[in-house]
């Protein structure tokens, strides 16, 4: 019988009263214990929902593991055993799905009574403990506003947990439970003595080791930040230094297009300009991060301490708060996180080491008590800053001066403080890779006496010297790995390679087979002299609206209409790479926009400004009448939009991209009707002029894509020193991808024209005289 229901308990004291004769003492005393069971029967509906939350504190747990565990793979994908954060960052999104993860640790109501609770509460400390460990190299890839923002939002969750656990800690949460005499309870002898409470102050103790070193993760996440603000404009000084020096043997000829040697020399240097600065992996040099990998080694010590004892309580069941099973998914998901979080810290506490590990530095890095000036020069910055009053007062005025230089050089001093203990802490991996690095330098000089072809690949191996100079570093006696150097250029290579099986083989197949040598097609698509009309200048516009007319003719095999389409499509996407990069100027923009939009629509669709290009009328109509038909259709939108335009008063963008690409139709048409190689008339066939336009379609690709290399070379420099990495990927990857199409266009007679002029279509029509 279930004696937690108010109603069943009345219907028992009833019972008694009526069968039993009790005094009314007796009986006004049992009464009085309803209010009490219908309080804890209230209680009990109100928590029924705090399971749910349990499974969903879980949930929120395993989005943060799988976006760690997709920065391991990341990681191992690339070679970068730092693990950069690609996925699990700082941000609005994450910060709050950490809170969530964190409920246990941060709920000052709920009631842990039972041994599952408590260290499933005590786990979610040290889950967020590894948590920040892998979360500290993010802090590089922010601007200033976005770290501000972030670490100020950081440093409330993370204070909030502390302050929540130290009022948790005194009063015995975390150490203290209540149990029963189980055996009584089971041979109905219970009585109030069996009632007790047990203490565990090793989980109290475990509860503030796991707060102090919340407090120190916060600390190193603050000092890593203001180092981070001025590492950045060092390594930006440098870059610019080494682009400058990459950039002298890249300088385009007229006439002539770079070579891919040239190409990829360019690439190499810019990657281990991009690799050895990027901000993330220099936080992951600072000895912040290193300290951060000793202090998740500390926690996931301390948590297998607790392991056997947390296995035990799940077995046992031996949960009782209002989270209720909820408490075991927690537990074994959050542990199972903690492993998974410690990989990347201390993988980036051993890794790190190797790539500045050298035998010029070791004596320098000895010297634990020189505090580098990036560290501290932020706060000196603000120590001497003006405040600036909204009102006069000298005397408030040099309250505030005084008050600021106070706090700020105590800020100094903490932060030297810091960053000199973190020093000594990074020692003890220092000195184990020092004795590893020596065991390596013993074992390679054995290994060149005893196998003298094994030695000259050791050489080879230190024989990338002139790559020192692209190779970007805080401290400058401080030198980059040997290993890591070169790993950063096999990795280059690897990518230059793995995009070079991608090549777009069906836009080469168009070029090679029908773009002329000379690019004939670029000025005979358009040579109508109507001024009134605007003229076509991108190099989109014309390909797609021609690709339409090839597309409409009925008469043409459907294998080469889409061998043609899929080669448009390749061809379009490296198109749109060069006008990105080379030709995004305001009015330049809204031509191009218009191309996509008509290409979207022919692509997918079949249509061209929503007219369908597979009506049964194409099927009787000869070439001339379909040209024809286009031409009409353009100028009927043109005139359309026009007095649209005049009705409304104002512009929308979608008539202006209507407008744009019936106006590029019509100039097309036109010319085609006009002047076109063989004068079109009924007898020209279809397949005649789906070659004609395949030609022109063919030389306009070809002509727009002589502008790859300087496209590659723009990628491969950008102001933004949170995306250079990214860019210069990008660079690499066009780069292996369309090596094949520039050493066929360096075989072209490629007009000796301002190589600035190359990326404009306007300037080639002019240039190959165009009226």
């Amino acid at each position: 019988m279930d004696y937690n229901y108010t109603n069943q308990y009345l219907k028992i004291v009833n019972q008694l009263i009526r069968d039993y004769k009790i005094p009314t003492n007796i009986t006004d005393s049992l009464f009085k214990y309803r209010y009490f069971i219908s309080q804890s029967e209230l209680e009990k509906q109100l928590s029924a929902p705090m399971k749910w939350i349990g499974m969903y504190i879980a949930l929120a747990s395993l989005v943060c593991i799988l976006a760690m565990v997709a920065d391991l793979l990341h990681g191992f994908r690339s070679r970068k055993l730092w693990f950069p954060c690609r996925y699990f960052r700082i941000n609005a999104a994450f910060l709050t799905v950490i809170s969530v993860a964190m409920k246990l640790p941060l709920d000052l109501a709920g009631s842990m009574m039972g041994h599952v609770d408590r260290l499933a509460k005590l786990g979610s400390m040290a889950f967020m403990c590894t948590m920040m460990a892998n979360l500290l190299p993010c802090l590089a890839t922010m601007n200033n506003n976005e770290l501000l923002s972030n670490i100020t939002a950081l440093c409330l969750l993370v204070v909030t947990l502390v302050v929540n656990v130290c009022i948790q800690i005194p009063t015995g949460v975390l150490s203290a439970s209540f149990g029963y005499n189980h055996k009584h309870i089971r041979d109905g002898i219970y009585t109030r003595h069996d009632a007790y409470i047990y203490t565990t102050p090793m989980i109290g103790i475990l509860a503030s080791i796991y707060v102090i070193c919340l407090a120190v993760l916060l600390i190193l996440h603050v000092c890593s930040s203001l180092a981070i603000l001025r590492s950045k404009r060092i390594i930006e000084s440098k870059y610019q230094q080494g682009h400058d020096i990459a950039s002298k043997d890249i300088q385009p000829s007229p006439g002539e297009l770079l070579t891919i040697e040239k190409l990829h020399k360019h690439v190499s240097n810019h990657w281990i300009m991009a690799g050895s600065g990027s901000p993330q992996f220099i936080t992951a040099c600072f000895h912040t991060t290193s300290a951060s990998g000793v202090i998740c080694l500390l926690v996931i010590i301390l948590h297998t301490y607790t392991m056997p004892r947390t296995i035990e309580a799940i077995l046992d069941k031996d949960y009782d708060s209002d989270y209720d099973s909820s408490m075991i998914v927690i537990a074994i998901v959050q542990s199972i996180g903690l492993v998974i979080g410690t990989v990347a810290p201390l993988s980036r506490w051993f890794a790190t080491l190797s790539f500045k590990v050298s035998s010029k530095i070791i004596a320098n890095h000895f010297n634990v008590f020189k505090v580098e000036r990036y560290w501290t020069q932020k706060l000196y910055d603000w120590k001497h800053a003006r405040i600036n009053l909204p009102f006069r007062s000298r005397n408030l005025e040099v309250v505030i001066e005084t008050l600021k230089r106070l706090i700020s050089n105590i800020c100094i001093g903490l932060q030297n403080g810091v960053v000199v203990i973190c020093k000594v802490i990074a020692l003890i991996p220092f000195l184990s890779m020092i004795c590893f690095l020596y065991c390596f330098r013993c074992m390679k000089w054995l290994l060149k006496k005893v196998f003298p072809l094994l030695g000259n690949t050791f050489e080879k191996l230190e024989g990338n010297n002139d790559l020192r100079p692209y190779v970007l570093q805080l401290e400058d006696e401080i030198e980059l790995g040997e290993r890591t150097l070169k790993g950063l250029l096999k990795s280059v290579k690897r990518m230059i390679k793995r995009g070079a099986t991608g090549q777009p083989k069906n836009l080469i197949k168009l070029i090679l087979g029908k773009s002329t040598s000379s690019f004939e097609g670029v000025k005979k698509f358009d040579h109508i002299d109507d001024h009134d009309v605007p003229c076509v200048n991108c190099w989109r516009l014309p390909v797609v609206n021609l690709t339409s007319i090839a597309v409409s003719l009925p008469k043409i095999q459907k294998e080469e209409v889409d061998s043609l389409l899929e080669s448009v499509s390749e061809g379009l996407e490296y198109v749109t790479v060069v006008e990105k990069c080379l030709n995004a100027t305001d009015d330049h923009v809204s031509f191009q926009n218009a191309a996509e939009t008509l290409w979207r629509e022919i692509a997918l669709h079949k249509k061209w400004i929503g007219n369908d290009l597979r009506e049964p009328d194409f099927r009787e109509n000869t070439a001339k009448q379909i040209v024809e038909w286009f031409r009409d259709k353009a100028k009927n939108i043109a005139c359309s939009e026009a007095r649209n335009n005049d009705n409304t008063g104002g512009e929308n963008d979608d008539l202006i991209r209507r407008c744009i690409g019936a106006n590029s139709m019509y100039r097309i048409t036109e010319t085609i009707l006009r002047n076109c190689h063989t004068n079109i008339d009924a007898t020209v066939s279809q397949n005649e002029l789906f070659g004609s336009l395949s030609s022109m379609i063919a030389d306009i690709i070809a002509a727009c894509l002589t502008n790859l290399p300087q496209a590659i070379i723009m990628k491969c420099h950008t102001s933004v020193i949170e995306e250079r990495e990214a860019s210069v990927y990008d660079a690499a990857q066009l780069l292996g991808e369309t090596t094949q199409i520039i050493e066929t266009l360096r075989g072209r007679d490629i007009p000796n024209m301002d190589p600035s002029d190359l990326p404009f279509i306007e300037k080639w029509r002019a240039f190959l005289g165009d009226p």
